[in-house]
């Protein structure tokens, strides 16, 4: 849809800009989406991978877009500092963004990158976090060339030291380039990174409990369970954008953009089932290969014409994805006690990854937004044509990958705005849908037939109103998504299933965002959300609530410009969620939870440059919580982070 303005979107949407993230010492994607009151992280804090649950949906790591290209984004943690802005747009939104590699079917998380400023830029930041990390970053930009046409931007950061786990230790490398060109109607960019991580002494644990044991107290956050694991991964990555208008009405776009991305080691897989009242516990370790090449690539015209007294904004969009995948991993066992671990031996890893599927992502949109009424009433229609396969016939593929998959699927969506009393309030509406892939039955695994099911098309329903108050922008919207799911019937030589199974979520969210004051800006809201198992086999699970899908979760952040302090800037945050089922039998229930964050930023000059300090404190008052569930049906609980603290100088030369 191009550069949309919120007020126009028919959709929720948040845009976290380059100084939250900044002000608030975040480093990853994670760290940002703790802004955002849908967003809740579904991996324990520190964890070598970031997936999410938005709307009650899971998102995984690897379902960011860059520029809106999904399979760009690298394994495990995303860097921030090559991005501008991070973009969520809630709900499903398969015309939009193409199928994610997973479904993504609670939101879309988009990177928006850097570019050179007007200005030259020389930034360098010197930086801590407790227990002992030790950082430096620099941020530097020139425009250069007639008219100043040719811009570059370079981000890089080191990090190397404990952590806040118990004997944990970290090292972080990070470079990225933007450059571009504009020149009249033509502009192109080339963004490229290398990102590498590692981790050694423990990785953070997800806790198992069953109904004989029951949900017990938290251990301490800080606990390692895995005092043996390490582990490394490695990105590189590049992006080739391009836009030509030839005039007013008509312009041409292409993408193309690769990615390598490899991890070894304890990623994935390591668990602890706790099998008596004392904490006693069986470990799971499982140690990974992995390696990801991906290639996207899109190309497309936006038309901007009349037709009578009715404008249009259209669309056309072709584009492939092409991911290959390899994996191999190790496991072992062994026993433990989550409140006083010991060491535990972990496995060897393989010796290299094996190539475990090859799929290939195509897909044709069209998209029309019409504006009539002097662009008081706005109405968008699209289709998008998304086809899906596997390739187990690929060169390579090891046996025990992925299985033959080939089908297709028509997302349409309508949605519409309309402002009747002016451009500060805007009434919306929109139906869309999201694609996951369809689930595979086979002989083997004990079913009457062999059978590929087709894409699951996952159904939103969405209304709202969005008021913009000059300085600050309330938006309220109401929303139904429903997903299809698979229902397994009958048993032993005769089981079958049919994808007639579903999952609903009925919602209501309020968010602020903006300036109540000169000196007072707040960034939050409230949601609540009723996830329901409406079609399960047999009804059993039938009006029982979905795992990992509080009810209520809630956000403020509000800062302060002290007055008289000439700079000092004060910051708060406090993030709630309330009881959450673990199981879909709702026999397990994790409690619910709050956290407070503090900070403060000062503003000053230091022999005629600009200086910045930064402090923030996470998890002020230290408490020990369950942050939510990693994946539905398994009951496996995340644990928050401790209290950390982060400080930094940062100065413009």
């Amino acid at each position: 849809m191009g550069n949309v303005e919120v007020m126009d979107t028919p959709f929720s949407v948040t845009s976290y800009t380059v100084k939250t993230i900044e002000d608030q010492g975040a480093r990853t994607v994670a760290d940002v989406l703790k802004n955002d009151v849908s967003v809740r992280y579904a991996t324990s804090d520190g964890h070598p991978f970031e997936n999410f649950r938005i709307r009650n949906f899971a998102v995984n790591q690897n379902e960011m877009t860059i520029n809106g290209l999904y399979g760009l984004a690298p394994y495990g943690h995303t860097p921030i500092e090559m991005f501008e802005r991070v973009e969520l747009l809630r709900g499903p939104s398969a015309l939009f963004a193409g199928m994610a590699p997973a479904g993504a079917l609670g939101g879309t998380i988009s990177l928006v990158p850097k570019r050179a400023g007007e200005e030259p830029l020389n930034r360098v930041t010197l930086d801590y976090i407790s227990e002992g990390q030790f950082g430096t970053r620099f941020d530097l930009s020139r425009r250069f060339g007639e008219d100043k046409a040719w811009g570059i931007r370079l981000n890089g950061s080191f990090s190397d030291g404990d952590t806040e786990l118990d004997g944990q230790s970290k090292q972080r490398q990070f470079l990225s380039a933007a450059l571009d060109y504009r020149n009249d109607g033509f502009k192109a960019s080339l963004d490229t990174y290398y990102s590498k991580e590692k981790f050694r002494g423990g990785t953070p644990a997800g806790i198992l409990f069953s109904n004989a044991v029951g949900v017990l107290k938290t251990p301490d956050a800080s606990s390692n369970l895995f005092r043996d694991a390490y582990g490394e991964s490695e990105n590189k990555a590049a992006l080739l954008s391009a836009e030509y208008a030839f005039n007013d009405n008509v312009t041409a776009f292409a993408n193309i953009g690769a990615r390598h991305g490899k991890v070894a080691g304890f990623f994935t897989g390591s668990w602890a089932r706790v099998s008596a009242a004392d904490g006693t516990a069986s470990l799971s370790m499982s140690g990974q290969r992995m390696y990801e090449d991906n290639v996207n690539t899109e190309a497309g015209l936006r038309l901007n014409f009349m037709t009578g007294t009715v404008g249009h904004e259209m669309t056309l969009q072709v584009s492939r994805l092409k991911m290959d995948y390899g994996y191999d991993a190790t496991s072992s066992s062994g026993i433990i006690n989550i409140y006083d671990p010991v060491n535990v031996a972990m496995p060897a890893l393989a010796g290299s990854a094996l190539k475990w599927s090859d799929k290939t992502f195509d897909s044709l949109a069209l998209v029309d937004t019409l504006s009539m009424l002097d662009d008081s009433l706005r109405l968008t229609l699209g289709l998008r044509h998304q086809s899906f396969k596997v390739d187990p016939t690929a060169a390579g593929i090891a046996v025990g990958g992925e299985v033959d998959y080939d089908e297709h699927a028509v997302t349409p969506a309508l949605a519409v705005v309309y402002k009747p009393w002016g451009p500060d309030i805007s009434l919306y509406a929109s139906y869309v849908q999201g694609l996951s892939q369809g689930n595979s039955i086979r002989m083997d695994n004990g079913y009457v037939r062999n059978h590929v099911f087709a894409p699951y098309k996952t159904e939103q329903k969405e209304g709202g109103i969005k008021w913009n108050a000059g300085t600050f922008t309330n938006t309220l919207a109401l929303y139904e998504i429903e997903q299809p799911t698979l229902i397994s019937f009958a048993s032993g030589a005769g089981m079958d299933a049919t994808d007639d199974g579903e999952k609903r979520v009925r919602g209501l969210e309020w968010n602020i965002f903006g300036e109540l004051s000169d000196s007072v800006r707040v960034l939050g809201g409230v949601a609540y959300a009723k996830s329901e198992q409406t079609k399960t086999q047999n009804g059993t699970y039938n009006g029982l609530a979905a795992p990992g899908a509080p009810r209520w979760q809630g956000n403020l952040g509000v800062e302060w410009d002290v007055p008289g302090s000439n700079g000092l800037t004060l910051i708060s945050r406090v993030q709630t969620s309330s009881s959450q089922y673990l199981t879909s039998d709702n026999t397990l229930k994790l409690p619910g939870w709050g956290v407070m964050d503090v900070g403060a930023c000062y503003a000053t000059k230091l022999q005629g440059r600009n200086v910045m300090l930064r402090l923030n404190v996470y998890n002020l008052f230290d408490r020990d919580y369950y942050s939510g569930v990693f994946r539905e049906g398994a009951a496996i609980a995340t644990i928050g982070a401790p209290r950390t603290v982060s400080a930094s100088v940062t100065v413009d030369f």
